[in-house]
C-alpha cells in the first residue's frame, strides 16, 4: 500500500517528472471540458434555464405522454432486471453448472449477443418478428387474419432486451460459478440435499454478489432503453430516452426535454446509491479452505432433465436465429427476400457487390469505422494517463482524476449527449472559443466519454497485477520515469490496452443512441442508416442492405471477440507459468537503462 504524499513532496515530485505536470493539466483540462462542465451546465439549465421554468415543470406534470413515458421506463427497468436475471442464470447454469448434452454448442449460441447488439440486434429481431418479418410472412401465410404488428409494445421489447442484455450474466457470472468450491457441492450432496436446493442454498448465495451487480447493470439499461422502444415499442409503450429524441427536435419542447433527461439521471444516481447499500449488506463467500476444480452436476430426474434439455435449446434457437437469418440472407437476392425462400438457386454475392461498390452505400461504413477507431485510440490514451499517474502518485489529485472518470457511469448515454449539446452549442473558452455541433470532433469526444469508466477499471487491475519491483529496480539504475514507463510498464500492460481500444471499436461501430443527437449532418454513421431503413416499409433491396451490413460488423465483432479473449487468456494464464521468463525479460531490459 502506498502512503499519501504530504504537499511538499507532491511539489518536489513534480519537479523531478515535468511529464507528469504535463499530463496532469491535460487530465484537468479534459475532466473540465467533458465530464464536469457539460453535466453541471446540463443540471442549471435544467433547473434555471429559459425553457425550464416552474411552468415548464408544471407542463411534465400535466403531459400524460411525458408522465407515461416515466411509468413505462421504470416498469421496464424493474421487468428487466426480473426476466434477465431469470433467464441470464438460467443459460450459466446450463453451460457452467449442469452437465447438460451439447453445453459447448448451448454455450456458442448464447454469447452471440457478444457480436451484435445495440440497434443491429434489435433490427435483427424486427427483420424476424416485425410486421414485415420472415416469421410473421410465414405466419400470415397460415393464418391470413392475424395482425401484422404483433411484434410491437411491451413485451417485444422485454422480449428482445431480455436476451440482448444476459451478455452480463455470460460476461461475470460465468467466472463466479467456475470459482465455486467443488467440495462445498459435494458436501451438501452427502447431507442428503438436492440438486435444486444447492443452488438455492449453496451456489446463488456465493454467486449473490456478482447477480446484485449484474441487476444494477440491467436496471439502469431498462430505465435508459433506447434503441428497443424506438423500433419496437410503438404508439403503446415509449420510455424516456425515445421521448426525449422527439421532443428535442420539436420547437418549445426543448425545456420538457431537458427535464425528462434530468429526471432520468437523477434516478439513476438514486438507484446507484441504494443498490451499492444493498450489495454492501450482504456478501457471501466460499469458507472451504482448501478448494477444488469444480465438476459439472448431473441432473438424476430423468423428467427434470429432460424440461431443463428442451428449455435450453429452445432458448438456443431463439438467440441464434436471428443471426442465422441475418447471415443467410445476406447471401439472397430481393425477390426471394421479399417472398421468404430459402433456395440454393436464390443465393448470391450481388448483394454484397451493390454495398462495396456503391459509395453511397459504403460511406457509412467508413464513416462509422473511423469515428470509433479515432475514440478507442482517444479513450485508452486518456485513460492510459490518468491510471499510470494514480499508479505513480498517491495524493488528492489522482484520487480525484480516479473518481472524475467513474461520472459517465452514473448518467445514461442520453444525457451525455444531451450535456454536450447545451454545453458547446456557443463558443466557450474552454474550448478556445469554438462550436462543436455540427462537427465531427463532439461526436468523437462523446464516444471516448461513455468509454471511460468500463476502459479506466479494467485498465487500473492491469496496472494492480504488476509487479513493483521492477519499476524499482529501474529507478535504482538510474531509469527515469518516462523511460520506465515506455520499457517495462507499457509493455505489461499492452495485452490489455490493445484489448480494450478493440473492445471499445467493436461496441461504437453500430451505436445510435450518442450518433443519433451529434453526428455530422453530412457524414451518417452506420448506425443512423440502418435506423433509417428499418423505419420506412422495407422492399427486398433494402433488407438486403441491412443484413450485409449487419453480417459484415457480426464478422468483425467475431473477430475482434476471439482477438480480445484470446489475448486476455493468454495475459491470464501466462503471469504465473511465465514469471520467470518475465522477471528474465525485463532484467534484460533493465541492463540497456543508460
Amino acid at each position: 500500500m502506498k502512503a499519501a504524499m504530504s504537499p511538499a513532496s507532491i511539489l518536489a515530485s513534480l519537479r523531478k517528472n515535468p511529464s507528469a505536470v504535463f499530463i496532469g493539466l491535460f487530465l484537468v483540462w479534459f475532466i473540465a471540458a467533458f465530464l464536469v462542465f457539460p453535466n453541471v451546465n446540463f443540471i442549471v439549465l435544467s433547473f434555471f434555464g429559459d425553457d425550464a421554468s416552474e411552468g415548464m415543470i408544471r407542463k411534465l406534470i400535466d403531459s400524460p405522454i411525458a408522465m407515461r413515458g416515466l411509468r413505462n421506463s421504470f416498469v421496464l427497468a424493474i421487468a428487466l432486471s426480473i426476466t434477465t436475471n431469470i433467464v441470464g442464470i438460467f443459460i450459466v447454469l446450463v453451460s457452467e453448472y449442469f452437465d447438460i448434452k451439447g453445453a459447448k454448442l448451448l454455450k456458442v449460441g448464447y454469447m452471440t449477443t457478444f457480436v451484435y447488439g445495440g440497434i443491429i440486434l434489435v433490427s435483427g429481431y424486427l427483420m424476424l418478428y416485425g410486421q414485415t418479418g420472415v416469421v410473421t410472412r410465414l405466419l400470415t401465410n397460415l393464418f391470413p387474419e392475424m395482425n401484422q404488428q404483433w411484434f410491437q409494445g411491451f413485451w417485444p421489447v422485454l422480449f428482445v432486451m431480455t436476451v440482448a442484455t444476459t451478455t452480463s450474466h455470460m460476461m461475470f457470472l460465468t467466472n463466479a460459478v467456475r470459482s465455486i468450491d467443488n467440495f462445498t457441492i459435494e458436501a451438501a450432496k452427502n447431507m442428503g440435499a438436492k440438486p435444486f436446493y444447492i443452488i438455492r442454498r449453496v451456489v446463488l448465495p456465493i454467486v449473490m454478489p456478482t447477480i446484485y451487480a449484474v441487476t444494477i447493470l440491467q436496471f439502469l439499461t431498462g430505465l435508459g432503453a433506447f434503441s428497443a422502444p424506438l423500433l419496437l415499442g410503438g404508439r403503446d409503450f415509449q420510455t424516456i430516452a425515445p421521448l426525449v429524441l422527439q421532443l428535442n427536435s420539436i420547437p418549445g419542447s426543448r425545456g420538457l426535454a431537458i427535464i425528462l433527461s434530468f429526471i432520468l439521471g437523477l434516478a439513476t444516481v438514486v438507484l446507484l446509491t441504494v443498490f451499492a447499500r444493498l450489495q454492501r449488506g450482504g456478501t457471501y463467500f466460499s469458507i472451504s479452505k482448501t478448494k477444488a476444480e469444480y465438476v459439472k452436476q448431473k441432473i438424476d430426474n430423468k423428467v427434470l432433465n429432460a424440461l431443463v434439455h428442451v428449455m435450453a435449446y429452445l432458448l438456443f434457437a431463439i438467440y441464434v436465429l436471428p443471426v442465422i437469418v441475418i447471415v443467410l440472407f445476406s447471401f439472397t437476392n430481393a425477390t426471394a427476400i421479399f417472398e421468404v425462400r430459402f433456395s440454393l438457386s436464390d443465393l448470391t454475392l450481388q448483394n454484397y457487390i451493390n454495398v462495396f461498390s456503391d459509395r453511397d452505400r459504403i460511406e457509412p461504413f467508413f464513416n462509422s469505422i473511423n469515428f470509433s477507431a479515432l475514440a478507442s485510440l482517444g479513450v485508452v490514451v486518456v485513460v492510459l494517463m490518468g491510471v499510470h499517474l494514480q499508479h505513480r502518485f498517491d495524493n488528492p489529485f489522482t484520487k480525484i482524476v480516479e473518481y472524475s472518470f467513474l461520472i459517465p457511469w452514473m448518467i445514461p448515454s442520453l444525457i451525455i449527449a444531451l450535456g454536450l449539446l447545451s454545453a458547446y452549442d456557443t463558443p466557450r473558452l474552454i474550448m478556445g472559443n469554438r462550436v462543436l455541433i455540427g462537427t465531427v470532433a463532439i461526436l468523437v469526444m462523446a464516444y471516448i466519454v461513455s468509454k471511460i469508466p468500463m476502459t479506466s477499471r479494467l485498465l487500473k487491475a492491469s496496472y494492480q497485477s504488476i509487479d513493483s519491483e521492477y519499476e524499482l529496480a529501474a529507478r535504482a539504475l538510474g531509469a527515469r520515469g518516462f523511460y520506465i514507463f515506455r520499457r517495462i510498464t507499457l509493455p505489461l500492460v499492452f495485452p490489455t490496452v490493445i484489448a480494450l481500444a478493440v473492445l471499445s471499436f467493436n461496441s461504437l461501430l453500430a451505436d445510435y443512441n450518442l450518433t443519433v443527437f451529434l453526428s455530422h449532418p453530412l457524414r451518417e454513421p452506420l448506425g443512423l442508416m440502418i435506423r433509417r431503413f428499418t423505419n420506412i416499409r422495407a422492399d427486398g433491396d433494402t433488407q438486403a442492405l441491412i443484413y450485409v451490413y449487419s453480417t459484415v460488423l457480426m464478422a468483425i465483432a467475431g473477430v475482434t471477440v476471439y482477438l480480445v479473449y484470446g489475448v486476455l487468456l493468454k495475459v491470464r494464464d501466462g503471469r504465473g507459468k511465465a514469471r520467470g521468463d518475465r522477471s528474465a525479460l525485463v532484467q534484460a531490459r533493465l541492463s540497456r537503462v543508460p
